[in-house]
């Protein structure tokens, strides 16, 4: 099956000249360079009905063309389309005329014999521009309006978060730039989904390819990513298509970014700035136009300063970057995931979703969860399938929680003195004073919750009623 064609950029160029030989071989100049979403117009009277019915990218305008001038168009279009980028091109190299379409609004001015590279290094800036605005509208109207214009790309993630809330609508307003995208996140946050979404509302007719870089070395990366020739190596018995080259079209997501062997990074770098590779065995390269999201739940920066990270490489990664925050910072969500993992639990098992007590909630609102959603997702997957039936019991999460929590006291130092929350007080309080402070804390802890502070402080629920009803008579007195 023959991939479809990828269009760049998303939206067209509008070329404008009346000198047809100059847009022919523009137009193959952009084409080799990979810009090969072109429209060309030799008659300037057509041009604002064009931008009425279309949206554009970038508009380069020739200065001097019969009927309507180039500059009467640049007064039009910045006028009309303030944020769409217009780019002058004349044969005539006078300064006076440069400065003058600049303070029309133009973005750049070029002469027409102007080094072909040249030409096309202010396209990609001009292109890079016009995106810039559009994602800053897109951002500014969403978090405005509190708004998010395609909430099925998240369906996978369940979330009731505001800060979720503002991850979805800044990933709505990059994903149709094609630029490099860093998402950083603890272990189990989601980061995947939130790249699937982003290659969903790219629109890209390409597929999503994950490749996980955890454990491959670079000779194992670069075959991976890259393919191989015939005969590269002793067992290159055929060609071998890379990922890249899975990717035309598409997103290609390089998850765990931060393990990527030091030797390989330069490789990526390549590939990020300049869109090409070497298959392994290859004298040729190769081109590509996927669109590169990241992933690490690691430090880049510390990873630069330690130097296992190259700094410039982590400057391309992140032209723009978004952060998962930890379930700890969004325990708001845990009713919402509660619920939704209970039921698939229930469906894995084929079972009847089990109900719960409102105990459960607060319960697991007391642990910090260092696997994320993922942990959550998997204690809730065991708790149902140990239910015998009816509600939900607390035992299994207890046990999971007191497992992972501990109970042994933590030492400093070398000597046999365990820290304890009164080493720093100058004077001690009375037993009394004590027990009244940790019942205090207990029942702040899980919002007032007496089962569950009885519990965590290792006394029946008889006991902490006659705790409190002492404490309670001590101040009527």
């Amino acid at each position: 099956m023959t991939k479809p064609k990828t269009l760049y950029p998303s939206r067209p160029i509008l070329l404008v000249d009346d000198e047809e030989g100059w847009l022919n071989s523009f137009s193959l100049a952009l084409r080799s360079a990979g810009i090969n979403h072109l429209r060309t117009e030799n008659d300037s009277r057509r041009v604002p009905g064009l931008l009425q019915e279309e949206e554009f990218s970038l508009v380069l305008l020739d200065l001097t063309m019969p009927h309507l001038s180039g500059e009467e168009l640049l007064g039009r279009v910045a006028a009309e389309h303030p944020s769409l980028p217009v780019i002058i091109l004349t044969g005539l190299d006078l300064v006076e005329t440069a400065v003058h379409c600049m303070k029309l609004g133009a973005y750049d001015f070029f002469t027409k014999v102007s080094e072909e590279e040249r030409l096309i290094n202010g396209v990609r800036r001009a292109l890079e521009l016009g995106s810039l605005r559009r994602e800053h509208a897109t951002l500014k109207a969403g978090l405005l309006e509190d708004r998010l214009d395609h909430p099925e790309s998240f369906r996978g993630i369940v979330t009731h978060n505001k800060s979720m809330r503002a991850v979805f609508q800044y990933v709505e307003a990059i994903a149709v730039t094609g630029e490099p995208v860093l998402i950083c996140g603890e272990t189990g946050t989601g980061k995947e989904l939130i790249a699937r979404a982003l290659h969903e509302l790219s629109a890209k007719p390409g597929a999503f390819v994950p490749v996980n870089l955890a454990g491959l070395d670079e000779t194992m990366l670069a075959d991976t990513l890259f393919g191989h020739r015939k005969g590269a190596f002793t067992g290159a018995d055929h060609l071998r298509p890379g990922l890249v080259e899975q990717a035309t079209g598409g997103t290609l997501f390089l998850d765990e970014i931060g393990d990527l062997p030091t030797g390989s990074q330069l490789k990526l770098l390549r590939l990020i700035q300049e869109r090409e590779y070497l298959p392994l065995g290859s004298d040729l390269s190769r081109r590509t136009d996927c669109r590169m999201v990241f992933a690490t739940h690691h430090d880049l920066e510390e990873e630069v300063g330690s130097g296992r990270f190259r700094r410039d490489l982590l400057y391309r990664l992140q032209t723009h970057q978004v952060r998962l925050p930890p379930l700890r910072e969004r325990l708001d969500d845990l009713e919402p995931l509660v619920d939704h993992f209970l039921a698939e639990s229930a469906g894995l098992l084929q079972r009847k979703k089990p109900g719960y007590p409102r105990e459960l909630l607060l319960l697991l609102a007391t642990y910090d969860y260092p696997g994320n959603v993922r942990e959550l997702r998997n204690m809730l997957v065991d708790a149902t399938s140990r239910n015998q039936g009816g509600i939900m019991g607390l035992e299994p999460f207890k046990d999971y929680i007191r497992t992972r929590h501990g109970s042994e006291p933590e030492f400093k130092g070398g000597g046999n003195t365990a820290t304890t929350p009164f080493a720093e007080l100058k004077t001690l309080p009375t037993l009394k004073e004590a027990g009244r402070l940790l019942v205090e804390e207990a029942l702040q802890r899980v919002n007032g919750n007496q089962r569950l502070a009885a519990e965590m402080l290792g006394i029946t629920r008889q006991a902490l009623n006659w705790r409190l009803n002492q404490a309670g008579e001590k101040d009527e007195e």
